[in-house]
């Protein structure tokens, strides 16, 4: 879980700080349209992500960004663990990067750290959005593996920074 929260904090930074997203996805849960998520894993994956949870929300420019991940590992998660992430703007691809998912959560001094084990966990991460996100809906695509190419998360977030205008 604490992967996959990282990854969750992957997909906000690259939100932000390359402007991206996914094409035209169905989002069941926010109803004000300025973020969602879905957790897109089958019971093959081994990280099921419970909830997530942003503030402020909806995101803002230039403002810091709380982003709070629970989950559930059903297995123990180990060194070499990667994650694919691509972040689009409508259909135009910004960004395909693949991230190794214990070295980016040493770096960002995250809650949880590898080896995690097996079973529920909480993550809770803050990143600086930029100001010069331009105003645009963005679609992050995040698919992890474990190190023999298992799956690991599958995760699609959006965010929303389209100015909005008052009737």
């Amino acid at each position: 879980m604490a992967r996959f929260g990282l990854l969750v904090f992957l997909a906000a930074a690259a939100a932000g700080a390359a402007a991206a997203t996914v094409d035209q996805q169905v989002f069941p849960g926010n109803t004000d349209n300025k973020w969602d998520w879905n957790d897109c894993g089958t019971d093959s994956h081994l990280v099921h992500i419970q909830s997530i949870s942003i503030s402020p929300d909806p995101p803002q420019r230039g403002k810091d960004l709380t982003i709070t991940v629970e989950g559930i590992a059903d297995e123990d998660i180990t060194e070499g663990a990667y994650a694919e992430v691509t972040v689009k703007a409508g259909v135009i691809k910004l960004l395909q990067k693949e991230f190794d998912i214990c070295e980016e959560a040493e770096k960002a001094n995250t809650t949880v750290q590898c080896p995690v084990e097996k079973g529920t966990h909480k993550v809770v991460q803050t990143v600086t959005l930029p100001k010069e996100i331009p105003p645009a809906k963005f679609n992050v695509a995040i698919r992890g593996f474990t190190e023999d190419d298992e799956d690991l998360a599958c995760m699609d977030l959006m965010m929303d920074f389209r100015l909005r205008f008052m009737p």
